[in-house]
């Protein structure tokens, strides 16, 4: 509240710092010019010893006020730290020669500076504030508990470090100090951060401070002292540092107080105004005596005795602020018409009573009118009530309202005299609207002009359901009585214009919980609000929710204990109440209960049933009894040495090859690895499934077998039993040839065609590019030609691809094209570019292309990786400087030349010694020599 200028005079502020000791005023102001001569000798002594803000004889700066002399300074003859008091009234009673007009000051104070006499005046005309003299400071400044001393504390011992740079600030930086938050930073850092984009604020225009955060729209650029009255002040040991050591003269922002801050120049927040004035209370009775500044309203105790809202009565609460509360009376009020009454506040509907009555009923008045013969039909109103309105001065029209009753009196009809007399009628059809029908086309009356209501309706009307679903077309005499409401009831208003009815029509939509369908007939709901209760399990586990049926989360359990709840070993407890479902307490104490081993716990006290697993390391055996393992945790009883087993199994001829494992071998079944007993007739192992008694079943062997042809250039695998049966069938041919020669009694040897050794005789028959290598062999050894000089390219020459690659690129010569084409470039690349090494990715392809691939990747010296799985999985070839190289020929080029139409072989010359006429037919066994053409060696 605030005061008003009667109550805030001069007579009612008490100065800072002003006490009023026991002795009368002419005795202290005479202890304060006797004390003073020696206080000042007494400080000249000792002022070495003192810290520099309590010097009092300290040099002034330049453009500064100097100290006042000694009658002017406000100490006494007491302790060093009580101020001494200077009363209002002897504030006339100063010496004639004051500050600004003595000449002597100067040499008592030893300086010989100028003197501003404008700030001497200042100080003169404001009574109302004591500043302290320079060199003698308030104990606000002393204290490091507040904010402002420990700002001056650590300033004065250079420990403050600035927030941006992290450095101590020292007593001669320029520095800025922020008047939100008084932190103090070093004024070229503030000017670095302000124009760095992290000052930057959000949606605002200006920059952070980095304490508080306050937006401030412009950039410090001078270096003024805390108060801004002095730029680039100078640094003084007997002032605190970036002080200009005058009164502060700062306002309190936000607050009432006419004062300013009468403390010298500081860093931090100014106290609280410290004079005392007068306020009046919120009622306006009383007045008090409070501090300046004070933000909290003044109550007395007296009630508030203002008028209520009602005008009638007066507020009965203490001295409050704020306006008073409405009054709480209860009054009987009536409606106009006399019907209904209410109870009701005072003050209710104030300005509405008639002297009647004082609210309307909405009922029908059903006061009796003037006309003595008729009723009010009006909703309950003020008085009066409007005159009858069948009066004949009042009534103009026919029934109907389409012929003025003027022209039927001329056409011979009886004028009326009272209200009660019949409305001539004009004889034309009365055509009022009726209340059923739609919008679109209006039903009227048929019935000729007449009095009273209009009749029944002869046509029918189309009504819908209430979803609007559905509609029924019904005649209109049938809504009177059929019509239907939203329920189902029958409407007993005759030709209401909504009547619906209920479809069959179920309603599909979610209702607000989202868990529900809403499934009602003909619904009408905009929310579909669920009447089920949710059910659904709440976070304690023990209750349910009793909500109705809701989305998200439930709420906590209500449900509360109050019974202790403690840790297992009861060194924690939880008082109650104790909210259902809470956890027990944390227990920092070691685990007390009953372990399976005796090795040391290393846990604290838990609440679930079982204690944690048992980590102690340890020895123990793996499970096939293989070997001892270190190093395994107590509680790990199942250890697998990662061996094979190698026991022996029932069969007597197999050992188990599964890992180290636990149980037995076999568990209710028999041995199936394969028989490794040698056949019969190839010496490859049986490989039928383990047949302990009973012998080797007789299959066909599915060992593989590599033939080669008599040089060794071609190798193919194959089957033991294909290439068996390959032998056999040429045996059998053999064998038929010479039973010829059995007929005609000649001996024939058959132990050749019957025995193993003969089977894996059997050899692929050689081709062109075999006699060719065998030519170019012999042609080298002609020419004295060794492998290592190489001078026609035998060895490159020689075909590198092999018989599988050659098969699976003739299913797709195009591909292999392709891939040779990016092989060659690639090498190319390599060998001709900076990098040692380059790399190539192909597409995602099937596995027959990926091993093409590979193949050829060996051929051009290069290496294959596959990455990634099926079905993206892909190759990538990478090729290295000097490993890498291009065939002479090319896969294509080789099969392209196999393809082409073959010469025929040459006529081959058998021996004539040979007398055997069935030796030319063992092609596989013995091949007959091949005249060559090229041998010169004859």
């Amino acid at each position: 509240m605030t005061p008003k200028p009667e109550d805030a005079g001069s007579e009612n502020i008490k100065p800072v710092g002003v006490t009023h000791p026991d002795s009368s005023d002419t005795s202290f102001r005479k202890g304060v010019l006797d004390g003073s001569g020696a206080r000042r000798n007494e400080q000249r002594r000792h002022s070495q010893k003192r810290p520099p803000w309590e010097v009092e004889g300290a040099r002034p700066r330049p453009g500064r006020n100097p100290p006042k002399q000694e009658g002017q300074r406000h100490t006494s003859a007491g302790p060093r730290n009580s101020m001494a008091p200077i009363l209002k009234d002897n504030l006339s009673e100063r010496p004639a020669k004051s500050a600004c007009n003595n000449g002597n000051l100067a040499v008592v104070n030893k300086s010989s500076r100028r003197i501003d006499p404008e700030k001497c005046a200042i100080r003169r005309q404001d009574p109302q504030v004591s500043s302290f003299p320079r060199g003698k400071q308030n104990p606000v400044l002393k204290n490091v508990e507040t904010h402002t001393g420990s700002l001056v504390e650590q300033l004065t011992t250079e420990k403050y470090e600035c927030m941006v740079c992290c450095e101590l600030v020292r007593v001669t930086a320029p520095v800025w100090s922020c008047q939100s938050c008084y932190h103090v930073f070093h004024l070229n850092c503030i000017k670095k951060w302000a124009r760095s984009p992290a000052s930057q604020a959000d949606g605002q225009s200006g920059w952070r401070c980095p304490a508080c955060q306050n937006v401030s729209a412009h950039v410090p650029n001078t270096y003024t002292c805390f108060c801004g009255k002095v730029k680039n002040p100078e640094w003084s040991r007997n002032e605190i540092p970036h002080s200009c050591g005058e009164v502060c003269r700062k306002k309190q922002p936000g607050q009432d107080c006419p004062h300013s801050c009468n403390l010298l120049c500081h860093p931090g927040p100014c106290p609280p105004c410290p004079a005392f004035m007068t306020k009046t209370c919120e009622c306006g009775r009383t007045r008090h005596t409070v501090r300046c500044g004070q933000a909290v309203s003044v109550h007395c105790s007296n009630p508030c005795e203002n008028v209520l809202n009602c005008g009638q009565h007066h507020c009965a609460e203490l001295c409050h602020g704020g306006p008073c509360q409405p009054c709480r009376i209860i009054l009987n009020q009536v409606c106009y018409c006399g019907n209904t009454s209410r109870d009701v506040l005072c003050g209710t509907d104030i300005g509405k009573s008639d002297g009647f009555g004082d609210f309307g009923c909405l009922k029908i008045c059903g006061k009796d009118l003037k006309c003595g013969n008729h009723m009010c039909s009006q909703v309950c109103h003020p008085q009066p009530c409007q005159p009858c309105p069948r009066l004949p001065h009042l009534v103009r029209y026919c029934p109907c309202g389409q012929t003025p009753l003027s022209q039927l009196l001329e056409l011979g009809s009886s004028g009326r005299k009272t209200c009660m007399d019949p409305v001539p009628t004009c004889g034309k059809v009365c055509g009022k609207p009726l209340s059923c029908g739609s919008s679109d086309f209006i039903h009227t009356c048929e019935k000729l002009c007449h009095e009273g209501d209009c009749g029944p309706c002869s046509r029918t009307s189309v009504i819908s359901c209430r979803c609007s679903f559905k509609t029924k077309e019904l005649p209109c005499t049938s809504l009177k009585s059929e019509g239907m409401t939203g329920k189902g009831h029958e409407e007993t208003f005759w030709g209401k214009s909504d009547a619906t009815f209920i479809c069959d029509k179920r309603c599909n939509k979610k209702r607000l919980c989202g868990r529900h369908k809403c499934n009602e007939i003909c619904c009408v709901d905009k929310e579909h609000k669920c009447p089920l209760i949710c059910g659904r399990k709440l976070r304690c586990g023990l209750h349910r929710c009793e909500e109705p049926c809701h989305r998200g989360n439930c709420q906590t359990c209500w449900q509360a204990s109050f019974d202790e709840l403690s840790c297992h070993c009861g060194a924690s407890v939880i008082y109650p109440p104790v909210p259902c479902g809470t956890r027990p307490p944390e227990c920092t104490q070691t685990c007390a209960r009953v372990h399976d081993c005796d090795h040391p716990v290393y846990h604290s006290c838990h609440s679930e049933e079982k204690c944690p697993p048992c980590t102690f390391l340890t020895q123990k055996w793996c499970m096939g009894k293989h070997e001892l393992r270190s190093n395994i945790p107590c509680h790990l009883v199942d250890i697998s040495c990662g061996l094979p087993c190698s026991a022996a199994l029932p069969c007597g001829m197999h050992r188990c090859q599964r890992l180290c494992h636990k149980g037995e071998c076999l568990v209710d079944e028999a041995c199936k690895q394969p028989c490794t007993t040698p056949r019969a007739d190839c010496g490859h192992p049986c490989m039928a499934p383990c047949h302990l008694s009973s012998p080797c079943p007789v299959t066909a062997c599915k060992a593989k077998i590599e033939l080669q042809c008599e040089c060794g250039r071609r190798k193919e695998i194959m089957i033991c039993s294909e290439a068996s049966s390959t032998y056999q069938r040429i045996a059998a041919i053999s064998m038929a040839s010479k039973i010829t020669d059995m007929q005609l009694g000649d001996s024939v040897e058959i132990s050749k065609l019957i025995t193993k050794k003969e089977i894996h005789q059997a050899r692929l028959e050689c081709d062109e590019e075999c006699s060719a290598l065998e030519r170019k062999k012999r042609l080298a050894e002609a020419f004295h030609i060794t492998d290592d000089s190489d001078p026609f390219n035998v060895r490159s020459s020689a075909s590198k691809f092999s018989d599988s690659l050659k098969e699976d690129a003739r299913k797709d010569l195009k591909f292999v094209s392709d891939v040779e084409k990016e092989m060659e470039a690639l090498v190319e690349a390599v060998n001709k570019g900076k990098n040692s090494k380059k790399s190539h990715f192909f597409p995602p392809m099937n596995r027959d292309h990926r091993r093409i691939i590979h193949d050829l990747a060996q051929v051009y010296g290069l290496e294959s990786v596959s990455y990634d799985s099926e079905p993206k999985r892909n190759v990538v070839v990478i090729a290295v400087r000097g490993k890498s190289v291009c065939p002479t020929t090319t896969l294509t080029s080789v099969l392209e030349k196999e393809m082409q139409a073959r010469p025929p072989p040459p006529i081959p010359h058998h021996r004539q010694s040979d007398k055997n006429p069935g030796s030319n037919n063992l092609q596989k066994i013995e091949k007959e020599a091949v005249i060559d053409y090229f041998d010169v060696q004859d």
